[in-house]
């Protein structure tokens, strides 16, 4: 049987590992810098709370893919779970995304649909036609008041610059509505899966074919090349090779933890889009099962910096400068042999986790058919 390394055992990895596995041709080994399998999707729970915790931030899975549903719910239970987020600004509650209710609260009116729709465009900036940064289109979106309450200090507290230095595209996917749905997401399903997302990849990794190494660094393809036939790296692409060309740009985020009696905020993930707040939201883990009780609670603060060399990669940044280095990363992986790269960190893209499960498994297909077994 053949031999597959793949690098990293969050979804891309797992995915991959599963679909080959399958098939009884191949025998595939997991490396894991961490001590955990399921990457920034790892959870747990908390040994005082007994609260399931997302480790590296809230992690709730919506797709409109009904092949991808499938394919999650057939390792686990995903119980329905719909995101309201809020935000806080100048003290008062709003509700995210930005809609009808949104509207109304903030400048005390109490518009219909149509009548909000008129509203925001009187609003907006007319004189940006071709909006090129993030303030840009904010304020040809949304206009300049709603841009500066919900967008202007929390997009500089998450990007660590002003929104001006920005790309347009960051704000792209975020809606208005002109309705009273404060559902976070468009997609036709939505869930958290009943025992969390870690419990999900081990069923995924549950085959006698697979063998997972924790708390291993990957050296480099020269060091494997002999070893395996195929290498899938989802690691951060500049690592692969060492930095040669600089590193790419990203952001991190880290939490401060606490615990108490009862129920904290009453709602899973607040935004707080004030500048002179450190932090960018809060939450609290309870509320993102809320098939379940518990008297006591766990929740955290987030907050946003620069990666650092020790730090864990969040969020592409993407500016000019790192798409010019990615280039060169990229010129170097189309030179390569037998390696795919695939994921959030090994493409350098900002992906959910529905996109990189259907990124894998028509990476793991394409490679099937290639090598015979489709």
């Amino acid at each position: 049987m053949k031999k597959i390394l793949i690098v990293g055992a969050g979804f891309s990895g797992a995915v991959v590992a599963n679909t080959l596995a399958k098939t009884g041709k191949y025998i595939i080994e997991i490396v894991d810098e961490r001590n955990h399998i399921g990457g920034n999707c790892h959870t747990e729970r908390d040994s005082v709370t007994d609260v399931m915790v997302h480790k590296y931030g809230p992690h709730i899975f919506h797709t409109s893919n009904e092949k991808v549903w499938n394919y999650v719910n057939s390792f686990g239970n995903l119980r329905p779970f719909v995101n309201r987020v809020k935000s806080i600004y100048k003290n008062q509650v709003y509700s995210m995304p930005i809609n009808l209710h949104t509207i109304n609260q903030f400048y005390g009116k109490s518009f219909g649909p149509e009548e909000a729709k008129k509203w925001i465009e009187t609003q907006g900036d007319s004189s940006i036609t071709d909006p090129k940064t993030f303030e840009e289109q904010a304020k040809k979106f949304v206009g300049e008041k709603l841009y500066k309450a919900f967008f202007y200090g929390y997009t500089k507290k998450q990007w660590g610059t002003e929104p001006r230095n920005l790309p347009a595209s960051i704000l792209k996917r975020l809606p208005v509505r002109f309705n009273y749905d404060d559902n976070y997401y468009n997609d036709v399903y939505q869930g958290i899966p009943e025992e969390g997302y870690t419990a999900i990849i081990q069923k995924m990794l549950e085959h006698p074919n697979i063998n997972v190494s924790l708390g291993k660094l990957f050296l480099s393809e020269e060091d494997n090349k002999s070893v395996y036939n195929h290498v899938f790296y989802t690691g951060p692409i500049d690592a692969y090779f060492s930095f040669r060309f600089g590193r790419l740009g990203y952001r991190t985020v880290y939490f401060k933890e606490y615990r108490g009696e009862g129920d904290f905020q009453g709602n899973a993930v607040i935004n707080y889009a004030d500048e002179d707040v450190a932090y960018t939201r809060v939450h609290e883990h309870k509320h993102f099962t809320p098939w379940e009780n518990h008297s006591k609670t766990i929740y955290f603060e987030e907050y946003s910096k620069e990666t650092e060399a020790s730090d864990i990669p969040y969020y592409p940044k993407r500016l000019d400068k790192d798409l010019e280095i990615l280039k060169k990363y990229e010129s170097e992986v189309s030179k390569l042999e037998n390696v795919t790269f695939l994921g959030r960190l090994a493409t350098y893209r900002y992906l959910d986790m529905h996109h990189i499960i259907e990124e894998a498994l028509v990476v793991a297909e394409n490679f099937l058919a290639k090598d015979g077994h489709a």
